[in-house]
């Protein structure tokens, strides 16, 4: 009677032994992992990050529909820079953004000698005839063109497994250069978005070949692999406020001046 006790007692050990109960934690999928089109996205993002190049970019804005054509520099240190056509005043000044070491900088672009003000790839004046930088680190919200954190920052949020986005593959998008395509949609539980919702397609070497997001479109019209050694600044470092990206406050009308006012005919 003692041993079919004790070999009842086993048998009653071996079940609760088995297997994980169905419906458990256990039987889901490994917690933290990604879905495949973030992870592609990751990769692609990864490779823009080490990507050492020039190229250019169609862009059009909700507030400048006509096209400008964005420059992008990567160097070999991890220097940029982001020329941007329109990118302060309210579309009247040119600014580059650029980042040296671990410094932000907004540069107004003087025209070059015997260029036409305002012509297509040509820079205007607002400093007087010389280009400027002002160190904005922080960047004020006022001065931000947006532009150029497709190409450095948010990188970083794209490669960025964990990041509160949800990632989908889509179709490409229609004149965009040869690349795949995801649509990025940032968590509504998120209080700010780390960067726009929208489509980011890149080329396997990481070259963005398009985007339509909330700032704008870009379209890849051009890239040239010799970038160069170092990025420098286009102007010296002055003391002053950046560019606001809006227009300057028109002057109030003045009213007329008595010696302006019609003079009364005599009776």
């Amino acid at each position: 009677m003692r041993a079919l006790t004790g070999l009842l007692a086993l048998l009653l050990a071996g079940c609760g032994s088995g297997g994980p109960v169905p419906g458990s934690a256990t039987t889901g999928p490994p917690a933290g992992s990604a879905p495949e089109p973030h992870a592609a996205l990751a990769g692609r993002a990864a490779a823009a990050q080490d990507r050492i190049a020039v190229s250019f970019y169609a862009l059009v804005t909700p507030d400048h529909p006509e096209e400008r054509t964005v420059m992008v520099v990567r160097d070999p240190e991890g220097g940029w820079r982001v020329d941007i056509p329109g990118g302060a005043l309210g579309g009247t000044a040119d600014v580059a953004m650029v980042g040296i070491g671990d410094r932000r900088y907004q540069c107004t672009l003087a025209e070059p000698p015997g260029s036409s003000p305002g012509a297509e790839g040509r820079p205007r004046s607002v400093a007087g005839g010389e280009s400027q930088c002002v160190d904005v680190d922080p960047l004020p919200a006022a001065a931000d063109p947006r532009v150029h954190h497709v190409f450095t920052d948010w990188l970083d949020v794209l490669t960025d497994r964990s990041a509160a986005v949800a990632v989908s593959q889509v179709p490409p998008l229609d004149g965009s250069a040869a690349g795949d395509c995801f649509s990025v949609e940032p968590s509504a539980a998120s209080l700010l978005a780390p960067l726009d919702a929208g489509i980011y397609c890149f080329q396997p070497d990481g070259t963005l070949s398009g985007a339509e997001l909330t700032l704008g479109t870009l379209r890849l019209v051009g890239t040239d692999a010799a970038a160069p050694p170092a990025v420098e600044l286009p102007g010296p470092v002055v003391a002053r406020a950046p560019l606001p990206t809006a227009s300057p406050t028109a002057s109030p009308t003045r009213s007329p001046t008595p010696s302006a006012s019609p003079t009364a005919e005599p009776g």
